[in-house]
């Protein structure tokens, strides 16, 4: 699905949102309200001006429009594997990015992500998964590492790691694996418009991924991983 047939889709009320070299801002009307809308389009690679846009797009809807939400589109390859980027520091314009839209959630902006196409590496982490919530269409392509790569960084050879993906959904890349996890809080399919609007009024800036990935059996250890680092500290303090 193309961003413009999913603009239609996602905000029939009207919106304004316009593409310049593959960054997507602009409003859109969800319900009675009025909604900011910042992404990316045809698997762009995030390099250093694309995120800087997107930060600067969300430190002025924070800094022009207090508490206004804010919709991250996200379609990306991940982050650009280029020398020019990373001799200026791509992880830190990445990293800047995730700082605005947090500081964003803490000024009381409520922020939804939603991957409609693919979503890999730290484009996704510094965006779609620094939200409130984060959703996806059922074709979406979710993934921080390929396989390839996680075996020649872990060292575990890929065939015991394609083994370990049919029942992990630590190992396995797709939308439904992430929901598994919790990272992806639904899927969306059918009325876009309604379940946008029903996202943006159940938003909370409490982080519930590690709870939802025990609920749903893909991530078994993380939340009781937090329980017990936060009993510690409480016993601590006392």
């Amino acid at each position: 699905m193309n961003w413009q047939e999913l603009a239609s889709q996602l905000f029939p009320g009207g919106h304004d949102i316009q593409e310049q070299d593959r960054f997507l801002s602009g409003t859109a009307r969800v319900g009675e309200q009025t909604v900011a809308v910042i992404g990316t389009t045809d698997h762009t690679p995030i390099g250093i001006e694309i995120a800087l846009a997107q930060a600067q797009a969300v430190l002025a809807v924070v800094r022009e429009h207090p508490q206004r939400p804010i919709v991250i589109l996200v379609d990306t390859q991940g982050q650009r594997l280029r020398h020019r980027d990373e001799m200026l520091g791509i992880n830190s314009y990445m990293a800047h990015l995730g700082k605005c839209i947090d500081l964003a959630r803490r000024r009381g902006h409520r922020v939804i992500g939603l991957v409609y196409d693919q979503a890999l590496s730290g484009g996704f982490i510094t965006s779609g998964l620094m939200a409130d919530a984060c959703y996806a269409l059922p074709q979406a392509t979710i993934r921080v590492m390929g396989l390839p790569a996680m075996a020649r960084i872990t060292k575990v050879p890929e065939e015991r790691l394609v083994e370990l993906a049919r029942d992990n959904p630590v190992f396995a890349p797709g939308a439904h694996n992430y929901l598994a996890m919790g990272g992806v809080e639904a899927i969306w399919d059918g009325d876009l418009a309604a379940q946008m609007e029903q996202a943006l009024a159940q938003a909370t800036p409490q982080d519930r991924r590690a709870e939802l990935g025990a609920q749903r059996g893909g991530r078994k250890w993380s939340q009781q991983v937090v329980q017990a680092v936060l009993a510690d500290t409480h016993a601590r303090a006392a």
